[in-house]
């Protein structure tokens, strides 16, 4: 299992970009058994959260194994406190880094799978924010998205004020990362906007999987916007786990979330914690 660390030089964030990448192109199977036909890699592009990096979910979850477990190509970009959305006052386009740059980028560098079904968006917290809306804005792109513990926090955003110790929960944070507070709910930020416009253009609405621990802050939240998702066309498998907002659940439900995408399931490789000697 090949785990890539590299930088990219990006055009639409004008500056280098660290990403991290799992890649199960050197993986060894056991004496007897079949090698995987030479093909390219189902692919799938994860997101960090606030005050993450892209090595998160490296350092954070059993990622890797999970990789290769599926024969699946990870793509981990950092993301900053960003949002994973554009700020064109500031030539930050990151949405469009993850949406297209990105994508087209890692198709050149690997052997990964240029099929929107073959093509995933995944992210915890903030990036669980950022997979469903950017999952849903380029939907040609990305046939699947797995949002876990997505901070959908656009409701009532238009009222904050900065009365608050943290950063994140005040108002020039708020329009430092989303513009304009009175128009976005009426614009590509609000995932509620971007599910609406797909079904009124008749479009593929990618597959959501998304999931929430049971003492989870954002719970609400997520459960709100499952039931938006399903009212206007969306097929959302949602799950509803034990834990809070926190790595433990994150680890455990980045497993079945990929178990529930469309991946080939052929097992762990070689290692060296199996090769019994």
């Amino acid at each position: 299992m090949a785990f890539i660390q590299m930088s990219i030089l990006s055009q639409k964030l004008m500056r280098t970009v660290p990403v991290n990448v799992v890649l199960p192109v050197d993986k060894m199977v056991f004496p007897g058994l079949p090698a995987r036909k030479e093909r390219p890699y189902k692919t799938l592009y994860l997101l960090h959260g606030v005050l993450g990096s892209h090595i998160d979910w490296g350092t954070g979850s059993r990622i890797q194994r999970y990789a290769e477990e599926n024969d699946l190509a990870v793509v981990m970009p950092a993301g900053e406190n960003a949002f994973y959305v554009d700020h064109p006052k500031s030539n930050n386009f990151y949405g469009e880094f993850i949406g297209e740059e990105l994508v087209e980028l890692t198709r050149k560098m690997f052997p990964l799978s240029h099929r929107r079904e073959d093509t995933f968006i995944g992210g915890l917290s903030m990036g669980g924010y950022g997979a469903l809306r950017n999952g849903l804005k380029y939907s040609d792109t990305f046939g699947y998205i797995v949002s876990l513990s997505g901070a959908f926090v656009l409701e009532g955003i238009e009222e904050r004020t900065n009365d608050t110790p943290f950063f994140i929960e005040s108002r020039d944070y708020a329009e430092a990362c989303f513009g304009d507070l009175a128009t976005i709910h009426e614009s590509d930020k609000d995932p509620k906007f971007l599910i609406r416009s797909l079904k009124q253009q008749g479009k593929e609405i990618p597959g959501i999987y998304m999931a929430c621990g049971q003492d989870d802050s954002l719970l609400g939240a997520n459960q709100d916007m499952a039931e938006y998702l399903k009212a206007h066309g969306a097929q959302v498998s949602f799950v509803v786990g034990p834990g809070a907002h926190e790595w433990d659940f994150w680890d455990t439900y980045i497993k079945k979330g990929i178990e529930w995408l469309p991946t080939e399931e052929n097992g762990l490789g070689v290692n060296s914690g199996n090769v019994g000697i």
